[in-house]
């Protein structure tokens, strides 16, 4: 791993995307300041406005793939940081001034949808800047060191924009895209872009063809291939039902963990990491000692067990709102939940054929999203429109998420053999 070090282009590649990650955490904390100063305690518009970081994952997710294989991957990088950084630059010096929040709305999708083209090309030009023998340390690298940024993101953003407003949070966040847009820059591969008329025309055919014949056809490919193995149907299923839960808890979570604490964004901060890190020694964990249990027992298990933490949580902090109390139970829930998402990847990459995969776990992706985003839509509805009580609503998915465990667990004894063998 310290040769990587040693490598000045991805060095350069290493601290643009951990200064890019721990800058998305502020813009997310910033976001979330601002919903909070103009509407105080609405869950219904903070679910508005996240809902346009998740819509650029079904309109450019599934044809990103397509232009990053086509262009010069450092330069989708550099540009990508350098026009976000121009766009949420606009949010404090312009819209934050105005009554509407379209325009708002406008930047946080495009930002977004630049977003889904820089992720596919951050992965993709790793194997161009290291070794092959140190490619593994490189992606591992990245991944630590990027849920790192992420911890340290969200715990800086929620106390900048507690002290500073929402404003100073998206001046940080243009900040960090764009030192890491001159970071990306200054990595020494050819910029491989001719501005030739013809080329162009011509490239553009090329690309509405394959994008025609190929992502979408894959798209669809991928979806009969689900549809068509129940294993995997089942697992996809989980999939949905644990992101539908996700996106039901998020933004309620936030309010809830505002009007509990009596702040906006500073203990939402702390909490984040905390839950974060449970997270992560979760997935070690099970990681470390996991190999011999049955994985879809474990996935059935935390589901049972996520939900009866999720309902303490909420009972917990609604009748005793210290942040030390709120924090262990975080800690717990990030710890139980951590390893459904690791056993559910091992038994879709175990029963996937490999030349399905790709497809698989992007028509995965659009089905976790939607879950996602529809279940955040319903709970804030439910909070907002029908003043149901947020920890009433978090208890209620809590219950949910318990009784598709226990029933999935009954199910799968039942009929293991015809699930699956020797997942």
């Amino acid at each position: 791993m310290l040769d990587n070090f040693k490598n000045k282009n991805f060095l350069l590649l290493w601290l643009g995307q951990i200064i890019s990650q721990f800058g998305d955490r502020i813009n997310q904390m910033a976001l979330i300041g601002l919903v909070a100063g103009r509407m105080p305690g609405s869950t219904f518009e903070l679910a508005k406005l996240l809902s346009f970081t998740i819509i650029p994952v079904f309109i450019v997710g599934p044809i990103a793939g397509v232009y990053v294989d086509r262009w010069d991957r450092r330069t989708i990088l550099f540009v990508c940081d350098f026009v976000r950084g121009l766009l949420v630059l606009t949010i404090p010096t312009i819209f934050i001034f105005q009554d509407s929040m379209i325009p708002i709305y406008l930047i946080v999708f495009l930002v977004f949808c630049l977003s889904r083209f820089y992720v596919p090309a951050k992965m993709s030009i790793v194997p161009d800047l290291v070794a092959k023998k140190t490619l593994l340390s490189a992606n591992s690298l990245v991944s630590i060191t990027g849920m790192i940024a992420f911890v340290l993101g969200c715990a800086f953003g929620g106390y900048l924009v507690e002290k500073a407003g929402a404003r100073g949070g998206f001046f940080w966040d243009a900040v960090t895209f764009f030192v890491s847009g001159i970071l990306v820059f200054l990595i020494n591969t050819k910029m491989n872009i001719h501005l030739n008329r013809r080329k162009i025309i011509d490239t553009s055919k090329e690309m509405i063809s394959k994008i025609k014949k190929s992502v979408f056809a894959d798209i669809k490919e991928g979806f009969v291939y689900l549809i068509n193995h129940k294993e995997i149907r089942f697992v996809v299923n989980m999939m949905f039902v644990l992101m539908a839960a996700a996106g039901a808890v998020y933004v309620v979570i936030i309010v809830f963990v505002q009007e509990a604490f009596q702040s906006i964004t500073k203990d939402l901060g702390f909490l984040a990491v905390i839950l974060g890190s449970g997270l992560f020694c979760g997935s070690v964990l099970y990681g470390r000692y996991g190999k011999n249990f049955s994985r879809f027992k474990v996935i059935f298990t935390c589901l049972i067990l996520g939900g009866l933490m999720m309902m303490i949580f909420a009972l917990a902090v609604q009748k005793i709102p210290i942040l030390s109390l709120g924090s262990a139970l975080a800690f717990l829930l990030g710890l139980i939940v951590g390893p459904i998402f690791i056993a559910s990847n091992t038994i879709i990459h175990d029963l996937s054929k490999d030349e399905m995969r790709g497809r698989v776990f992007s028509s995965l992706e659009f089905v976790m999203h939607l879950g996602f985003l529809l279940a955040m839509f319903i709970s804030s509805w439910l909070s907002d429109k029908m003043n149901v009580a947020n920890y009433k609503i978090l208890m209620g998915v809590g219950i949910i998420f318990s009784l598709v465990g226990v029933i999935s667990l009954i199910y799968y004894n039942r009929n293991e053999d015809k699930i699956i063998k020797g997942a």
